[in-house]
């Protein structure tokens, strides 16, 4: 069984974010898994900065998109946030049926604490992955990517982060190159 949890998590390298794909008509963009990977090295930096529980945090982080590996990658509009949101935790029960009770149960408190945004780590996972939006689009603007069809990511960051340091970083990532 935890063959089968290792396989699904990886099929998140084949899911493309669909975000990308919808505003920038990209053939190629980003996978989910690339998503993740950035998030963590910047889950980890910031938990370690901010003295949070970054075990903690980089666990929400691996997990808050594992869902993705079997519905693919949602974005806002395309169903109502309640249907989202029963696939997310449907799928997500049928990714960690077949672990052992402990760590499912583990893995299930850390996945619904962040469904809920119900505790500071939970808030400042949500806005990492706003900061990392951003980053990416930062980086596809400067591959060429128009600007205008950029800006809506830019905007959903501005209004997400509220954290100090993550707003001065996403200060660094619209006023830099």
């Amino acid at each position: 069984m935890l063959l089968d949890f290792f396989k699904t998590a990886a099929n998140l390298k084949n899911i493309p974010r669909q975000g990308w794909i919808d505003k920038l008509s990209m053939n190629d963009p980003e996978s989910v898994a690339d998503h993740s990977y950035s998030m963590a090295i910047i889950g980890m930096v910031i938990s370690d900065l901010e003295n949070c529980d970054s075990e903690k945090i980089l666990r929400m982080i691996l997990l808050h998109d594992l869902a993705e590996s079997r519905i693919g990658d949602l974005t806002p509009g395309q169903l109502s946030e309640e249907r989202k949101a029963v696939m997310e935790n449907d799928a997500f029960c049928q990714i960690t049926d077949g672990l052992p009770d402990v760590i499912k149960s583990q893995y299930l408190k850390i996945w619904t604490e962040y469904q809920e945004d119900t505790s500071p780590e939970s808030r400042l996972v949500h806005q990492m992955d706003k900061l990392e939006m951003a980053l990416q689009a930062r980086s596809y603007q400067n591959d060429g990517y128009d600007p205008e069809r950029l800006e809506s990511f830019f905007e959903s960051a501005k209004a997400g982060i509220t954290n100090p340091r993550l707003k001065e970083i996403f200060a660094e990532i619209v006023g830099g190159s």
